[in-house]
């Protein structure tokens, strides 16, 4: 049985999701379809590319991922389909795909809209759904689209470095109110490096020690953890702590290059080594 996945910044309050779904049945009737997220800040590329590379490696090969964020970031007459370690992602040319895959995927075919009379939401879910089905009935992406190799290429957001210190921004905050930082924990060990170290947040918070589980610490108190996903995340233990300390996400005036130096330190988190 086929997989398709869902990630975009829609949300559940109307029909659109639930329209997507049955466009993707009709094409796909012996698809399984899954909801990654719907609930991603709009225009918020940082954040979909942390849910999309968290959860799409744990899916089996060919699984099929549609990524419907930030659609109509440009106007175009085409989607792209790329195939990336294994998997297939089909996404806008906005930049989201190079993000997720870290850089250019191993293949890339851009697939024509111009049979759409209407440039919606639908109609692109529609020859998505079409593109699907060709593929699921044994056709290649080659056979599909044609070869793309001028797509629009974004770069991950990335931790400051200096020698003493790693300075990271907010990527995420959870149902729970859970910040995560766009610090992993690769990143963190090699800049560490064997030192002491304290993370501060909102100036005047700190934590000088990693915990394994939200119960290391008493309720209420302050926590910091690597995540299942591997970034660093800030919590408190049966509390909010992006509420209790104020810590906000990026925005989307602060997407354009250069925003970095428009954060404030309600936005990151710096770790200091000694």
């Amino acid at each position: 049985m086929p997989i398709v996945t869902l990630t975009s910044d829609i949300g559940l309050q109307d029909y659109l999701t639930g329209a997507i779904k049955g466009l993707l049945l009709q094409h796909c009737p012996n698809a399984q379809v899954v909801d990654i997220s719907h609930h991603i800040s709009p225009f918020n590329l940082p954040q979909a590319t942390y849910i999309c590379r968290s959860a799409f490696r744990y899916f089996p090969a060919d699984t099929c991922h549609l990524v419907l964020n930030n659609l109509f970031d440009r106007k175009t007459d085409f989607i792209l389909l790329a195939r990336h370690q294994g998997q297939y992602i089909c996404s806008a040319d906005n930049g989201l795909l190079t993000m997720i895959a870290g850089g250019m995927p191993e293949e890339v075919h851009r697939i024509s809209l111009a049979s759409l009379e209407t440039r919606n939401t639908l109609g692109i879910v529609t020859v998505m759904a079409q593109s699907l089905a060709r593929l699921f009935g044994g056709e290649t992406p080659a056979q599909i689209g044609t070869p793309a190799t001028d797509i629009v290429v974004k770069n991950n957001l990335q931790p400051l470095t200096g020698e003493d210190y790693i300075e990271g921004q907010i990527l995420h905050i959870d149902n729970f109110e859970n910040v995560v930082v766009n610090i992993t924990r690769e990143q963190f060990h090699a800049q560490r490096n064997g030192r002491r170290f304290a993370i501060f947040f909102r100036r005047d918070e700190m934590i000088t020690h990693l915990s394994e589980t939200y119960a290391d610490v008493a309720e209420g108190q302050k926590l910091a953890l690597f995540n299942a996903a591997g970034y660093l995340e800030i919590a408190v233990n049966k509390g909010n702590a992006a509420g209790l300390f104020g810590l906000q996400g990026f925005r989307r005036d602060q997407l354009q290059q250069g925003a970095y130096q428009q954060l404030s330190f309600y936005q990151t988190v710096r770790i200091l080594f000694e």
